[in-house]
């Protein structure tokens, strides 16, 4: 799929995360932010599939954690590794009671509760294209702008521009 798709800021931000996200998802962003990544969850994909967790560092380096609640969750997942082309290192983060020799050798593993977690297993990198790395940044500042800035000014209803 080409880098270059205009997709409207809008359907990026469609559903700005509740406060108070799930445990496994506060644990996995508290622990990326202190090895120095921002992150945004249900982020949009050019492709229109939702990463639970896209993180990035100052460097530029994107990580996509995807949340598994249970092994039910995990089985019915065929969609995953389609993430891996949207990300430099990919991760699964499941809680402490998940099974972890589910989890494929070629993925990161994160294990998760609600005040924190740990990288049981680094992700191999594979870098991203410049191309798709400076759109997923642009769109990733856009939909982290308009988060805000509806939060900010909940009554603002004019349309986002594209990306």
């Amino acid at each position: 799929m080409s880098d270059d798709i205009a997709v409207p800021v809008s359907d990026t931000e469609a559903s700005v995360p509740a406060v108070g996200a799930p445990p496994i998802f506060r644990g996995v962003r508290r622990a990326l932010a202190t090895r120095g990544y921002a992150s945004l969850t249900e982020f949009r994909l050019a492709s229109g599939r939702r990463a639970d967790v896209l993180a990035i560092d100052e460097a530029g380096n994107i990580l996509i954690v995807e949340v598994k609640s249970g092994v039910p969750d995990f089985r019915s997942d065929q969609k995953w590794w389609e993430y891996r082309e949207w990300c430099d290192a990919f991760y699964f983060a499941v809680d402490d009671g998940f099974p972890t020799e589910l989890i494929p050798e070629d993925c990161g593993l994160i294990v998760a509760d609600a005040y924190g977690a740990e990288v049981l297993r680094e992700a191999p990198v594979a870098k991203l294209a410049a191309a798709r790395r400076k759109t997923l940044l642009l769109r990733a500042a856009m939909t982290g702008a308009g988060r805000l800035h509806r939060i900010e000014d909940p009554m603002f209803t004019q349309s986002s521009p594209t990306v």
